[in-house]
């Protein structure tokens, strides 16, 4: 028994660090492609290690018109991302803490760290950030139904939420890529990545001008080690949600065996797929620009069409 607590203990303490490790990496390597495809030489790949041990080093700059939530809220997103971390599986299939809950836990934890956020931009009474936090919590009353969506679309073939058995179940599944299910599966998992992630054309996570912004708007009032914990936060999300969409559409090579050579192909192939999600996000970057804010909501519907569609071809298959 204590031999099996502490085995859990190590591997959800491994879990968190390759995610803190990890997560910095996949946004220095999307800024980098994105760059070069614009023919610029661009920041280093390692420029966001350097950007978040900046913000930890410097202190941090209040407004005398905020409350506790101000300060509470940097720790609590933080907390919550990090947590739905440890039950979404990366390049090995179990999860530390898969037995405790499922992806619809998931969505509730990310949930949880957007509204704290979206509070706290309204605390100093600022105008940018209650404009973002507005536009923040308009969005996301359609993106999580469109992420639960799309993800039921995927669920559907093995009859469970819990990752830690459809994981390995679509792994073992060979499920076709030219499945009218599964095309529409991942076209519409797609679309909910770049919302959630915010980026372009929902999102344009490189700009602070008012008319374009909506996380970042929310982060104008933090500076210092607060700063610096919300883009971490930001940043292990964005590999959260790259991580399920790889699994959910593109689970092969994911290994259930702890046999070394086993586990150092699966985790090749998972940085291989990031890698390619990370140039194809900047690739979409490149080519096209911000859409309009009210036109959102049209492209989270066109995603749960095809999810309900996906859900559809399963079930009359």
């Amino acid at each position: 028994m204590a031999g099996q607590i502490g085995t859990t203990i190590g591997w959800t303490l491994l879990q968190a660090v390759f995610l803190l490790v990890l997560a910095p990496l996949i946004q220095g390597i999307i800024k980098k492609a994105k760059a070069r495809m614009q023919s610029r030489i661009g920041p280093s790949i390692w420029q966001p290690y350097y950007d978040l041990i900046k913000y930890m080093n410097k202190d941090a700059v209040i407004s005398s018109h905020t409350s506790w939530l101000t300060v509470a809220t940097p720790y609590i997103t933080f907390a919550a991302i990090l947590t739905a971390g440890l039950f979404v599986p990366t390049f090995f299939a179990g999860t530390p803490l898969g037995f405790m809950g499922d992806f619809i836990l998931i969505v509730y934890l990310f949930g949880m760290a957007r509204f704290f956020t979206a509070l706290t931009a309204l605390d100093a009474g600022s105008s940018f950030g209650g404009m973002g936090s507005s536009r923040e919590m308009a969005l996301s009353a359609i993106a999580e139904p469109a992420l639960l969506l799309a993800g039921f679309a995927v669920f559907l073939s093995s009859g469970t939420t819990n990752l830690d058995q459809l994981i390995p179940s679509l792994a073992a599944t060979d499920w076709s890529l030219i499945e009218p299910a599964r095309i529409l599966a991942l076209f519409a998992m797609f679309i909910v990545v770049i919302t959630e992630i915010g980026r372009i054309p929902v999102d344009n996570p490189d700009t602070h001008l008012e008319l374009t912004m909506i996380h970042e708007g929310m982060l104008l009032e933090y500076s210092g080690r607060y700063l610096g914990m919300m883009m971490w936060a930001a940043q292990i999300k964005q590999l959260l949600i790259l991580s399920l969409f790889i699994n959910f559409l593109f689970p092969w090579g994911v290994t259930i065996d702890w046999n070394g050579s086993a586990v150092f192909l699966s985790f090749v192939l998972y940085l291989l797929k990031l890698v390619t999600v990370g140039v194809l996000l900047a690739f979409i970057e490149t080519m096209y620009a911000k859409i309009r804010l009210f036109k959102v909501p049209k492209l989270l519907v066109s995603s749960m069409v095809l999810s309900l569609l996906a859900i559809l071809f399963q079930a009359i298959a």
